[in-house]
């Protein structure tokens, strides 16, 4: 019997441990959070995180992949459609193990282990939106600039002329105060 890279076997043979990551990772994609060991949990979370990584390629091939390990089609669809388009942002780090105590029965160390379906952080998040409205409004911009110039341009002559009727009119204002006095 083969020994994984990661720890000793999780049951009894690999066929087993096979099966079992399976089932747990379909029962991860559906309800989002579950609870379990610390050692199951650590050896889930890569088994998972691989398979949301073919989730969000989105091709038919790793669909049919996915469908190879997780015989359920429609954990299976939820995971191809909610899950990738809620970490499509996201470059890895899909899922979170949280460590909750012991368990009373055998005394076990148990984990939560968690997709990770927020946003990658609200900064990241603002400074990509922020980026992206600058990509756009950059060629609008640029038309601005163009137009303010035409209209500068048209305009100057234009005030030109209405500062020196201003200047005019100041100076017959000036003697016509002078006489007041």
């Amino acid at each position: 019997m083969p020994t994984p890279t990661k720890g000793p076997r999780l049951g009894g043979g690999p066929a087993h441990e096979r099966l079992m990551l399976a089932n747990l990772a379909a029962a991860l994609f559906e309800h989002k959070r579950i609870t379990t060991t610390v050692t199951k949990a650590k050896r889930l979370k890569p088994y998972a995180e691989r398979l949301v990584t073919f989730a969000k390629r989105g091709d038919l091939s790793s669909r049919r992949r996915v469908l190879g390990l997780i015989s359920d089609k429609g954990i299976v669809h939820e995971l191809f459609t909610d899950i990738a388009g809620a970490v499509a942002n996201r470059d890895g780090g899909y899922t979170r193990i949280t460590k909750i105590g012991n368990r009373k029965g055998d005394n076990a160390p148990m984990a939560v282990i968690e997709l990770v379906l927020e946003p990658v952080s609200p900064k990241q998040a603002v400074v990509a939106e922020a980026t992206a409205a600058a990509a756009k409004a950059a060629p609008a911009a640029e038309e601005e600039v163009v137009e303010t110039e035409a209209a500068e341009t048209e305009e100057a002559p234009a005030a030109e002329a209405e500062a020196a009727d201003a200047e005019v009119a100041e100076t017959e204002e000036a003697p016509a105060a002078e006489d007041k006095k």
